[in-house]
C-alpha cells in the first residue's frame, strides 16, 4: 500500500532578497522609528513560548507518547492476525481492513511526528535522538507487519475487484484501492514485500549519513563588512551571501564551499548511497528506471518530468539576459555566482520583526476569503509555528501534518523579506494540509507532493501582488520587479535545474558508471554553467553546490515539482486577480479540500490548470519575459 504522507516538507528557496552595493538603485530606507534589533537566541530556553511550537497538542506527556507507540504495534500485529488472508472473502473484510489501517497510519504517523518535531528542535539532545530512534522502530515493524495488504488486494481477480468497487461500502476508499490496482504490476509478493519492508530502513543510510555530516561540519570564521569576525554557519550562511558588501559574500561562499571541498568524498558516498537506494528499487518492482519509480507511484507521468526539464531548457536565454541585466545593474566586470543572492535593486534592509512579518502575510492572503485567513490566524495565535534558530535546531522550513490535529510549521526566521515569503510558503502547505483534513477520510487526506507545492507557492504569489499593489513608486516597483524574478530564478529555473541533476546522476548509475565526488562535480558543474550562459563566471566552488542541497539526500526526483508546481500557481494567481472570488471557491474546493481524493492531474485541472500539457510552463516564462520587459524598461527610464 502506498504510504499516507505523514509531512510535507521544504526548504527555504535558496536565493534571497536583501542589500545591493553602488550602481543599483536604492528604495528608501525605515525611519528609526521602524527599524528593529534582531533578536540573538543562544539557546531554546530563551525564546519565548509563544514563539514556539505547542507539541503538548499532540502528547501532554512521554508516557502517553509511548502508551500509543505500543497501542499502534499492537495494532499493526492484530490487523494481520485479523485480515491476512480473507481480503478475498467478502466485501465487508476489505472494508474493515482499510478502516484499522486507516486508524493504524492515523495513530503511527501522530506519534512518529511528535518524535520527529521534538528532535528537530534540539538535535544535539541524547534523548529526542532515543526517541526518534524508537519511532523509527515503530515506523519500520508496522510496515514489515502490513507489507501483505497491497499485494494481497491486488492479488484479488480483475473481475471480482471490479464489482467490489461498485459496492457502496467502498466508496470512501474508491481511488485508494484503484491507485493500488493502477501499480499492480510493480508490487511484489507478499514475502518480496515483506523482505522490503525490513531491509527499508537501510534504504534512510544516504540521508542519515548526510544529516549527521552536515551537522558536523564545521565552517571557518569570516569578518564582515565591518571587519569583525564572525563564526560562519549553515544558518546564516544565506545572509553573509545576501550582503552588499561584495567582499563579505565572496569571503562567506568561499570559506562555505572550501568547507565541504574537504569533505566532499564523504558527501558523495552519502549521496550515492541514496541514488543507489532508488535505483535498486526500481528494478525490484519493475520500473523501467529511478524516475519512473520515483513519479509513477504518485501518479504523474513521467513525461511531465523530461517536459519540465525540455520546456525550461528553451527559456533559458531569457534567464541569461537577466544575468546580463544583472551584470549591468551591479556595475561589476564580471558576474560570479556568489553575486546571485544579491538584489540588483536595493531596499531598507532593516530587520523586519516577526509581528510586522506575520500582518504582511495576513495582508497578502486576503484574495483566498476570511474562512482562509481564521486559518492563518489560528496558526500564528495558537502557537503551530517554531520561529527562530537555534544551534542545534533542523536548518530550512517546512510544515509537517498532523491529520486530526492541526499542522506545525517549522522556520528559522532571521528577518528577510524572503524569509516573510517563506512563512507564506509554509503557511500554505498548512492550510492545505488542514482544509483536506478536515474535508477527507485519513487515506484520502494525504495530498500527492505534486499537488503540494502549489498551494504553497500561490501563496508567495499572492503575497507578492499584494506588495506590488502598495508600491507607491518606480523605484518600489522595481525592487519588486527584481524579487519577482528572482522567484523565477530559484524556482522554476533552479529547481529544475537541480531536477536534470538528479536525473543525469541517475542514469550514470543506471549504465553501471561510477558515482564519485569528481563525477558530481563535473556534471553539476556543466549544468550549472549552461543554465546561467556565458555571462557567469565558472567558480570553481559551484561545481560543490551538490553537497549542501538536502533534497538530494532527503527525498527521491523532489525538487522537480517545485517548478511545476510555480507554474501552476503563476497560473491560478492570474486566475484569482481576473475572476475574484469564483476563481477562489474553485481553488479551495477542487485543490485545498481535495487531498489526495484523485490524481494529482485530475485535481489540479479541476482547479483550473492542466499540468499534463506543456502550457503552464510555457505560460510562466511568458510571464517571466514580460517582467524582465517591465523591468528593462524602468531601468532604462531611470
Amino acid at each position: 500500500m502506498k504510504k499516507p504522507i505523514a509531512a510535507i516538507i521544504s526548504a527555504v528557496l535558496f536565493g534571497g532578497i536583501a542589500a545591493a552595493p553602488c550602481n543599483v538603485l536604492s528604495v528608501p530606507a525605515a525611519s528609526a522609528q521602524e527599524k528593529a534589533a534582531k533578536p540573538n537566541y543562544q539557546n531554546r530556553a530563551q525564546i519565548p513560548e509563544k514563539d514556539k511550537w505547542n507539541l503538548h497538542d499532540l502528547y501532554k506527556s512521554k508516557a502517553a507518547w509511548e502508551a500509543d507507540v505500543k497501542k499502534a504495534e499492537e495494532l499493526s500485529a492484530e490487523i494481520t492476525a485479523k485480515y491476512q488472508g480473507k481480503l478475498d472473502q467478502s466485501v465487508d473484510q476489505i472494508v474493515g481492513a482499510l478502516q484499522d489501517y486507516s486508524t493504524l497510519s492515523e495513530l503511527s504517523s501522530k506519534a512518529y511526528g511528535y518524535a520527529n518535531l521534538s528532535f528537530d528542535v534540539n538535535q544535539s539532545n541524547p534523548k529526542k535522538q532515543a526517541l526518534l530512534n524508537r519511532a523509527e522502530k515503530m515506523a519500520a515493524k508496522i510496515a514489515a507487519d502490513t507489507s501483505w495488504l497491497n499485494p494481497e488486494i491486488v492479488s484479488i481477480k480483475t473481475g471480482t475487484m471490479k464489482k467490489i468497487l461498485r459496492d457502496k461500502k467502498l466508496a470512501p476508499y474508491k481511488y485508494v484501492l484503484q491507485d493500488m490496482l493502477r501499480t499492480k504490476s510493480h508490487t511484489l509478493t507478499k514475502q518480496e514485500e515483506e523482505v522490503l519492508a525490513r531491509l527499508s530502513p537501510l534504504s534512510d543510510t544516504g540521508t542519515n549519513v548526510y544529516g549527521m555530516l552536515a551537522k558536523d561540519v564545521k565552517f571557518p570564521k569570516i569578518k564582515d563588512s565591518k571587519g569583525k569576525e564572525i563564526q560562519l554557519t549553515r544558518s546564516n550562511y544565506i545572509s553573509y551571501v545576501e550582503s552588499g558588501d561584495r567582499l563579505v559574500r565572496k569571503g562567506a561562499y568561499e570559506a562555505y564551499y572550501r568547507t565541504l571541498g574537504k569533505f566532499q568524498d564523504s558527501f558523495a558516498q552519502a549521496l550515492t548511497a541514496q541514488v543507489k537506494s532508488h535505483t535498486i528499487h526500481a528494478g525490484l518492482r519493475n520500473y523501467k528506471s529511478a524516475l519512473e519509480a520515483a513519479v509513477v507511484p504518485n501518479d504523474v507521468p513521467a513525461k511531465v518530468y523530461d517536459q519540465l526539464i525540455s520546456s525550461v531548457n528553451k527559456g533559458l536565454p531569457l534567464l541569461h539576459r537577466y544575468m546580463e541585466l544583472k551584470k549591468k545593474l551591479l556595475g561589476v566586470d564580471e558576474l560570479h555566482m556568489y553575486d546571485m543572492y544579491t538584489p540588483i535593486v536595493e531596499a531598507d534592509r532593516a530587520y523586519i520583526p516577526y509581528e510586522d512579518a506575520k500582518k504582511m502575510v495576513m495582508d497578502g492572503l486576503k484574495p483566498m476569503g476570511d474562512d482562509y485567513l481564521s486559518i492563518m490566524n489560528e496558526a500564528f495565535k495558537k502557537r503551530w509555528i517554531d520561529v527562530y534558530s537555534t544551534e542545534d535546531k533542523a536548518t530550512g522550513a517546512y510544515q509537517w501534518g498532523s491529520y486530526g490535529n492541526h499542522p506545525f510549521v517549522l522556520l528559522n526566521y532571521q528577518g528577510t523579506k524572503g524569509d516573510v515569503a517563506t512563512i507564506a510558503h509554509e503557511l500554505g502547505h498548512a492550510a492545505h494540509n488542514y482544509m483536506s483534513g478536515k474535508k477527507q477520510n485519513y487515506l484520502n487526506a494525504h495530498y500527492a507532493i505534486f499537488t503540494a507545492e502549489v498551494a504553497s507557492t500561490l501563496n508567495e504569489a499572492l503575497l507578492w501582488n499584494s506588495e506590488y499593489k502598495k508600491a507607491g513608486t518606480k523605484k518600489e516597483k522595481l525592487y519588486l520587479l527584481n524579487q519577482r524574478l528572482e522567484n523565477f530564478r530559484t524556482t522554476l529555473f533552479r529547481q529544475t535545474q537541480f531536477a536534470e541533476f538528479e536525473k543525469k546522476i541517475h542514469e550514470l548509475d543506471q549504465k553501471g558508471e561510477a558515482l564519485t565526488a569528481e563525477t558530481y562535480n563535473k556534471v553539476y558543474g556543466e549544468i550549472n554553467q549552461k543554465y546561467y550562459g556565458k555571462v557567469m563566471a565558472a567558480d570553481k566552488e559551484i561545481p560543490l553546490e551538490w553537497a549542501r542541497i538536502p533534497h538530494f539526500y532527503n527525498y527521491n526526483f523532489y525538487v522537480y515539482q517545485y517548478a511545476t508546481s510555480f507554474a501552476a500557481s503563476t497560473a491560478l494567481s492570474k486566475q484569482i486577480a481576473d475572476e475574484g472570488a469564483p476563481a477562489v471557491k474553485r481553488i479551495k474546493d477542487n485543490l485545498l479540500s481535495a487531498g489526495g481524493s484523485s490524481d494529482p492531474i485530475s485535481i489540479l485541472k479541476n482547479a483550473g490548470v492542466d499540468m499534463s500539457s506543456s502550457e503552464p510552463v510555457d505560460q510562466a516564462m511568458k510571464v517571466f519575459e514580460e517582467t524582465l520587459n517591465e523591468m528593462e524598461k524602468l531601468v532604462n527610464e531611470s
